[in-house]
């Protein structure tokens, strides 16, 4: 029995649910994932959306919710995961696949930009941001798949951060209705823009439109780099993550149709155009080769393929949560989830 029979518990539909309403294109490319890797890709993505969630819950300023959040780390790296699905979930993934900490830890810092506005000025810091909430899930992703090496690493960060150099064109209006502005302020002051009085009033005209293309450029520029790797990964996983990348740079594809407004609307693309680019990357999978040269990985994802090389030179630990084998492990988890869908039950049944 492997990872993937959680997908039969109701806790792990929940999480399934919760990926159909956050990121559509994950999950429209996760149905091309092999059932081994599926299962992991759906636990780590509840966890990340459960953490993010968090963080932008809390009122600004609140450090609190990092805490918690390292705490919980804390406790799924020691064995002794909270009594949270998504917890116990992503603890057996880190046992299973001895997922590098330091992945965890720039997601969640990522995190804490945010919570503090953190101001981005140049592409660099933006793409310094997109190393920590993007480029580490997708090293996370390419971990579970199994290539360890640098160049493969490199690729998975870059295509990670090419998805939210997307996000971040494609969502400026909801972004600046939060108070948050992830665009390049120098390129705005370029284009005649004063990010905080803009911030202070959002409107969309051409200069920003520029500057929106600026940032959909840079992401192409990634994902064509990004997409060079995919040659690299396991022949069954090569389509998923294809498609994804495929789809996410069609949304800046549309993005420019629309005439680079995202500040009065939120671009999407039709499921008609997803299921054509899932049958692209269906076939193109199977036709990917590995580039002679390699390109120089960007500067601000160095740190996590380097900190994933020192922990691919470690040999692995054993014996520590749940010190059983994989059916009994699995057993465990289906009983827990069991457990808490009882629980649930009996809170609902409870008289108010």
């Amino acid at each position: 029995m492997s990872i993937d029979a959680l997908g039969a518990s109701p806790d792990l539909q929940a999480c399934v649910a919760m990926m159909k309403g956050g990121s559509r294109t994950f999950f429209a490319a996760s149905r091309l994932l092999p059932p081994r890797v599926r299962a992991a890709a759906i636990a780590l993505y509840a966890f990340c959306r459960v953490a993010d969630d968090l963080v932008d819950e809390a009122a600004p300023g609140d450090t609190a919710p990092l805490q918690i959040l390292a705490e919980r780390l804390d406790r799924i790296y020691a064995g002794t995961p909270q009594d949270h699905v998504e917890d116990h979930a992503l603890a057996l993934v880190v046992q299973q696949y001895a997922l590098p900490r330091h992945l965890l830890d720039a997601l969640i810092e990522g995190f804490a930009w945010d919570a503090q506005g953190r101001r981005y000025e140049t592409l660099e810091d933006v793409q310094a941001y997109g190393a920590r909430v993007a480029g580490s899930v997708g090293a996370m992703m390419c971990w579970i798949m199994g290539p360890r090496d640098a160049v493969t690493l490199a690729r998975a960060c870059e295509l990670g951060v090419a998805m939210q150099l997307t996000n971040i064109a494609r969502d400026v209006g909801a972004d600046a209705a939060l108070g948050r502005l992830y665009l390049p302020r120098q390129w705005l002051w370029q284009e005649g823009l004063d990010p905080d009085a803009w911030l202070a009033a959002p409107r969309h005209n051409a200069a920003l439109g520029q500057v929106v293309e600026r940032l959909l450029q840079e992401a192409d520029r990634l994902y064509g780099l990004g997409q060079t790797g995919v040659g690299a990964l396991p022949p069954d996983c090569r389509a998923a993550i294809l498609a994804a990348s495929m789809i996410y740079a069609e949304i800046g594809v549309q993005l420019r149709r629309e005439g680079l407004n995202s500040v009065d609307r939120r671009t999407v693309v039709s499921t008609g155009r997803k299921l054509v680019l899932l049958a692209g990357a269906w076939t193109q999978s199977h036709f990917m080769y590995l580039p002679e040269r390699h390109e120089a990985p960007l500067a601000a994802i160095e740190a996590l393929v380097q900190g994933c090389c020192r922990q691919a030179a470690l040999p692995q630990a054993t014996g520590w949560f749940p010190n059983r084998a994989m059916p009994q492990r699995v057993e465990w988890m289906l009983e827990l989830f069991e457990r808490r869908e009882h629980e649930r039950l009996r809170r609902r049944a409870r008289p108010h």
